[in-house]
């Protein structure tokens, strides 16, 4: 009898993949998890990974991406902690880089190197992506209806007069799904180009949001038209009733969410068995509920997806987006976060006026054609668009440095004074571009 039940046991230990000494603690205690996600997603997966596992508890500790990255940082000493999980992966490449994960080999199969333009895992073992998602506008049908507002097909859509004050984005400085948004338009355009569409659609905004799930509320309930979001909260809304339609910009990007076992992790094998349950069939599965919808990372499972489920893997417009550096993000990632909170975050009521001003003096221009009112409405525009620092800059190892822990380094420049220098560009653009189109309103008249 004992012979029979050890070789179960030892059976049931292999097929998992736990060695023999961890297997207790695979299958009881508690697995904690620092993640960015809501309880729409972290919930279904909680119960059934529970289910799976009688005796385990997955201890669900909820921080925006920015949030959780800094607490593994302060606690590495006497970490708590199993698994990081999140949606941005350079939030990943800097967990890897202050030694703050640890390698695992998955044993799930079935899964590709890559989904659209991007690797699925990190190279080093470090972190797995789990799912998929891409960067694009939602927005409710019955506001649109109501206010009578065309359907945006790309980001620069969002710039036209007509959206003004009906769109509402998340901080890219509190979420990590919009930073990716933002680097993504940065990478896909140019960094000039990027960063004009990017301030000209902010023109239009009605609020930043401090949390990214603030911008599908808002849409969701009509409050605002549309919202700059990472598409399974435009799929979820979709699947839970509310009138809400998605669109993909042709610049945008198919970015794996990741998971991560953190470094020191007091128990690994519990973690390790978390990771193996959502790449497995059953966890992938899981991305179909309607309250999380994502894009699974394995093409076999999309075979049970719901009818019209987008599919990265035989999608050739999801295959040819742009092809996400993310050590580029990674290596700039405070410089681009500041830059757009002193410029459009901090200053969006300004912003805002600038970009009222301009659309109405060519509104005017139009109806009555001015060769010096156009020159100056393009001076205009100019100055609205134009950012403080160059690409070049923005990566420097003097502006990269001001921003790490506040140590200075090699001209000695500190954050507050490039945040500050920032701001003051920004007002003094805004204010000189106004007073250009209120002259070229005037040649208009």
């Amino acid at each position: 009898m004992k012979r029979i039940q050890f070789a179960q046991i030892f059976a049931a230990v292999m097929v998992l993949g736990w060695p023999l000494g961890a297997q207790a603690q695979a299958i009881s205690g508690k697995v904690s998890v620092v993640t960015s996600y809501s309880k729409d997603l972290t919930g279904p997966i909680k119960k059934a990974f529970e289910k799976a596992n009688p005796g385990v508890t997955l201890d669900v500790q909820n921080r925006n991406t920015h949030a959780g990255v800094k607490f593994l940082e302060e606690t590495k000493s006497n970490n708590q902690v199993d698994l990081f999980w999140a949606s941005a992966p350079d939030a990943f490449e800097a967990l890897k880089a202050k030694s703050l994960l640890q390698v695992y080999k998955p044993k799930a199969t079935g899964i590709p190197e890559k989904i659209g333009q991007f690797p699925i895992n990190d190279p080093d073992g470090y972190y797995f992506g789990f799912a998929a998602s891409g960067y694009g506008i939602m927005w409710n049908e019955r506001y649109v209806k109501a206010n009578k507002l065309p359907e945006p097909k790309e980001w620069q859509d969002l710039a036209a007069p007509a959206y003004f004050d009906h769109v509402s984005i998340a901080a890219p400085s509190r979420s990590g799904t919009t930073h990716l948004t933002i680097e993504t338009v940065l990478q896909g355009e140019g960094w000039a180009k990027g960063w004009g569409t990017i301030r000209e659609m902010a023109g239009n905004f009605r609020e930043v949001t401090e949390r990214s799930f603030g911008v599908p509320d808002g849409v969701n309930s009509g409050q605002v038209g549309y919202g700059i979001v990472i598409d399974f909260f435009a799929f979820s809304s979709q699947a839970t009733g509310f009138p809400v339609k998605f669109i993909y910009p042709s610049v945008t990007a198919i970015v794996p969410a990741n998971i991560a076992v953190v470094a020191n992790a007091p128990n690994k094998a519990g973690a390790e068995a978390f990771i193996e349950f959502l790449l497995s069939e059953a966890g992938q599965n899981l991305l179909f509920d309607p309250g999380i919808r994502r894009l699974p990372v394995n093409p076999a499972v999309y075979s049970k997806a719901p009818k019209d489920y987008p599919n990265p893997f035989t999608d050739p417009r999801l295959n040819s987006m742009v092809k996400f550096d993310v050590k580029k993000s990674e290596s700039r990632n405070d410089v681009v976060d500041a830059l757009f909170d002193q410029t459009i975050t901090f200053q969006i009521a300004d912003l805002k006026q600038t970009k009222k001003a301009i659309d109405t003096a060519a509104t005017a221009l139009a109806k009555k054609p001015n060769p010096q009112g156009e020159a100056l409405l393009k001076e205009a525009r100019g100055l609205m668009e134009a950012m403080p620092i160059t690409e070049e800059q923005a990566s420097s190892s003097e502006i990269v440095g001001a921003f790490s822990g506040g140590k200075k380094k090699e001209k000695g420049v500190r954050q507050a004074e490039l945040e500050q220098q920032w701001a003051t560009f920004a007002k003094e653009n805004n204010a000189k571009a106004r007073a250009k189109a209120d002259e070229a309103l005037k040649l208009a008249k």
